[in-house]
């Protein structure tokens, strides 16, 4: 079996050719990373090339499929529920800084969750009687830009924002959250394994495995149509404990007792 890769670099306005190249090499099979963009190019360039998605959005919402339990088409696949997370993000992060009530939120404008994502943070914080506010970044320089802003507002910590840019980025949100003392929670236990604070989200590795299962199913004869979109069973909260302590920050043992992984 060959694997083939195509990449738009977080530059949305390249998935349509990328699909349209495997689309016209006849691949078995598609498989789409990254929000709901790149599973919408591949969709537009076939209707008959099965595609197996993950995503963090509704895929439901976004017209990738019908429902989760019959997708119908030539789409199935996976979806990560970032944005339903964000409020137990806000409430981990308020409990682990909880003299904190200036929370700053990392958005990418463009992500087509990104509404829903404030939306639901703010709703969470409204009813928390938090103050949030909102930054936003699509390149690494927008990012230097937002942490200085943060430094300027003075916010007692950050959650960064679901985003597969955020995660290939995630070592410079580590080093910037590190230099500027701010306590930030992310989707992904690797930043937490590379320095940062705390991730709560789904196991990224569990799921990726579930879509080779789905792939092989599909190379040996299933349609798309009769497997299920899947919702993640299995999240992980993961806490550094070197790094809460360089921020001055005592663990509670609430959250250390929940905790799937401690860095230590």
């Amino acid at each position: 079996m060959a694997v083939d890769y195509r990449w738009a670099e977080h530059h949305y306005e390249r998935l349509s050719a990328g699909a349209a190249d495997f689309v016209a090499r006849q691949v078995d099979v598609i498989v789409t990373q990254g929000s709901i963009p790149p599973a919408l190019a591949a969709k537009d360039g076939t209707t008959t090339i099965p595609i197996v998605f993950v995503t963090g959005a509704d895929p439901v919402a976004a017209g990738l499929v019908v429902s989760l339990a019959r997708p119908r088409g030539n789409l199935t696949g996976f979806t990560l529920i970032h944005a339903e997370l964000m409020p137990k993000r806000l409430e981990l992060l308020s409990e682990l800084v909880p003299q904190a009530t200036l929370f700053a939120l990392l958005v990418k404008p463009d992500n087509p969750e990104t509404e829903r994502i404030v939306r639901d943070t703010q709703e969470a914080a409204y009813a928390k009687r938090l103050r949030l506010q909102i930054l936003k970044a699509s390149d690494e320089g927008e990012i230097d830009d937002a942490f200085t802003l943060l430094a300027q507002m003075q916010a007692g910590a950050l959650l960064v924002g679901a985003d597969p840019f955020f995660f290939s980025a995630h070592k410079k949100l580590v080093a910037l959250a590190a230099r500027h003392a701010v306590p930030a929670i992310y989707d992904s236990h690797e930043a937490v394994c590379d320095g940062g604070l705390i991730s709560y989200g789904a196991n990224g590795i569990a799921e990726w495995r579930q879509v080779g299962v789905y792939v092989g199913r599909i190379l040996a004869g299933a349609k798309p149509a009769d497997l299920p979109v899947q919702q993640p069973t299995i999240f992980q909260l993961a806490i550094n404990l070197k790094t809460a302590k360089a921020l001055g920050l005592t663990v509670p043992p609430s959250i250390l007792a929940r905790a799937d992984e401690v860095i230590e």
